[in-house]
Formats: C-alpha cells, sequence, structure tokens
C-alpha cells in the first residue's frame, strides 16, 4: 500500500489566531517544510489563488497541494450560493491536481471566536442533522462531478463534533460526501479515535494526523475556555509529541485498505514551537508508524 506524506501550514501562520503566526514567507514555509521531507501541503491565506503565480513556487520546493480548506456555510445556507463562493479555490485546486478540497463548516461555529466557550458550540437535533447531511451530500456530488471532490471535516467547536454528530451525519449523509479523519479533533470531542475508523473507514478519503496533549485538554474549564484558549494552551501538537497512539490509528487505517495523503495538521505557538523542528518530529513519527503498517511512502 502507498502513502503520501504532507502537512498544513497552520504551523507556520494560523488563519484564526495572527497572533500565533511566524513571519515567514509561503517561500520559506514550503523550504521549511521540504527539508522536514514532505512533498504537499495544503493551502492557507498566503497562498496565491492564480495557478499560473503558486504552480512555479511549489515546483521549486518540490511541493504539491494536498488539500486545504474551504470555510463552508451549508448549514444555514444555500446550494447555489455555496456554489458561487466554492469556485475560485476549486478552479484554483483543479489546475493543482489537489485530491479534494477540504469543507469546514462554519456556520454557527464558535470555534475562531476566543469569547466563546467550547460548551457554546451549536448543537443540533437528529432531524436538523438529517436535514443538513442530505444538503451536504448534494453539495459534495455537485463538487465530485465538477472534478473536485469535497472531504468533511468534523471539527471542535462546530455542529459536527462528537462521536455521536459524526454518526448521525454519517448515518443520514451519503457516498456524494467523502469524510476526512481527523484522530486529534476526534480524541478532543471524547470520541473513540479506533471505533470511528472501525464504523466509517469506507468514507474516509482524507487524513489529518493532529496529535493532542491530553493533560491540557483534561484540564480546560468548557464553560469558560474557548477553542483558541486551547490551541494557545498547547492542545495540539504533531505526531510523536502527543498523547495519541499513532501506530494503532495508521495500522487502523491500513487494514482497511485507505491510501493516500496523511496530512500533519497541529496549530500551535510558534515560538513555543518551532514549525520546522515540529514538522521534522512529526515526520520523523510517521515515517515509523508507517512502516510498522506495511505502508510505501511515495512523493506526490
Amino acid at each position: 500500500m502507498k502513502a503520501k506524506l504532507g502537512i498544513a501550514p497552520i504551523a507556520w501562520w494560523n488563519d484564526d489566531l495572527a497572533e500565533l503566526s511566524d513571519d515567514v514567507s509561503l517561500e520559506e514555509c514550503l523550504r521549511q517544510a521540504s527539508v522536514a521531507g514532505f512533498t504537499g501541503m495544503e493551502t492557507g491565506r498566503r497562498f496565491p489563488l492564480d495557478p499560473a503565480v503558486l504552480g512555479p513556487i511549489l515546483k521549486q520546493y518540490g511541493i504539491s497541494v494536498c488539500g486545504g480548506w474551504f470555510s463552508g456555510l451549508l448549514l444555514d445556507g444555500d446550494i447555489e450560493v455555496e456554489k458561487e463562493r466554492i469556485a475560485a479555490q476549486m478552479a484554483l485546486f483543479k489546475a493543482m491536481n489537489a485530491p479534494c478540497i477540504v469543507y469546514g463548516e462554519t456556520a454557527r461555529t464558535v470555534q475562531g471566536d476566543r469569547s466563546k466557550p467550547l460548551s457554546t458550540k451549536p448543537k443540533l437535533s437528529e432531524d436538523e442533522i438529517k436535514v443538513y447531511a442530505r444538503k451536504m451530500t448534494e453539495f459534495g456530488e455537485w463538487c465530485a462531478d465538477q472534478g473536485m471532490p469535497l472531504s468533511y471535516h468534523h471539527h471542535m467547536a462546530a455542529a459536527i463534533e462528537t462521536e455521536e454528530e459524526l454518526d448521525l451525519f454519517m448515518k443520514y449523509s451519503g457516498a456524494g460526501i467523502p469524510l476526512l479523519y481527523d484522530a486529534g479533533h476526534m480524541a478532543f470531542a471524547g470520541g473513540d479515535v479506533l471505533r470511528v475508523i472501525d464504523k466509517h473507514h469506507k468514507r474516509i478519503s482524507h487524513v489529518h494526523t493532529k496529535d493532542v496533549r491530553m493533560d491540557v485538554i483534561k484540564g480546560l474549564d468548557r464553560t469558560k475556555e474557548s477553542f483558541l484558549d486551547a490551541v494557545i494552551k498547547g492542545a495540539f501538537t504533531v505526531p510523536g509529541d502527543g498523547s495519541l497512539d499513532f501506530e494503532a490509528i495508521v495500522k487502523k487505517l491500513a487494514g482497511y485498505g485507505y491510501e493516500g495523503w496523511f496530512v500533519v495538521e497541529a496549530e500551535q505557538d510558534p515560538v513555543k514551537a518551532p514549525p520546522l523542528e515540529m514538522a521534522k518530529i512529526g515526520h520523523k513519527e510517521l515515517l515509523r508508524v508507517m512502516a510498522a503498517a506495511g505502508y510505501t511512502v511515495v512523493a506526490a
């Protein structure tokens, strides 16, 4: 089986909290990712949207686009409006031969608001999840028909956060909306990271290898502290530096035949956690667990 290793620029510059950012250019970010051994990077706020500009920059560092976040609003919005909102990113990703667009639901989310505690996250009834899941399926099918599939990101502080919420979303949605599996977000939400793979492996199309520091998470007061407060405190880190058993996680995915991208996505304070150093730790650990799981790591 083959796997590709990518990383997200959020370790260098945080799109939700600008203060957690290195003052580095896109070129320096790509250079460091390449030095650490990665051949893919997800997009971020310093990426140009013109493929004629971005392509040569990526080629210089041997990096390809391995995904990237789209702030979706479909929970409260209209499919036709979302088609217009995603069009520019879709055109770029098609030109860059990216595997997918990462769909993150940002309607009603509190993930980017430090004044909103974790406990105030949006909560949907089963009927509301059913309606939302069907809309997401229709939108996902349309995106795939355009040549650029989505991968749905369950996320802390958003409408689909917990294992139970994800189970309902998967129950009522269809294959037209694949799943991005993020062990770190699921662990933070109190879910069983291996059981989620067992239940939903057929729909997993993209993987974020985000580790967590469980001592930080357990110490949070969710009635007072926000998602961004947790990030600042160091809730997330790279594989090999946190609490999760990524060898078990990767072996579980391998057992179900997952092949594709494994993307390190670990937002931290770059002053306390130098991005290049952390990227090297994450890459080394992923190489170890990939070998143990029987993967051959290939370039993008």
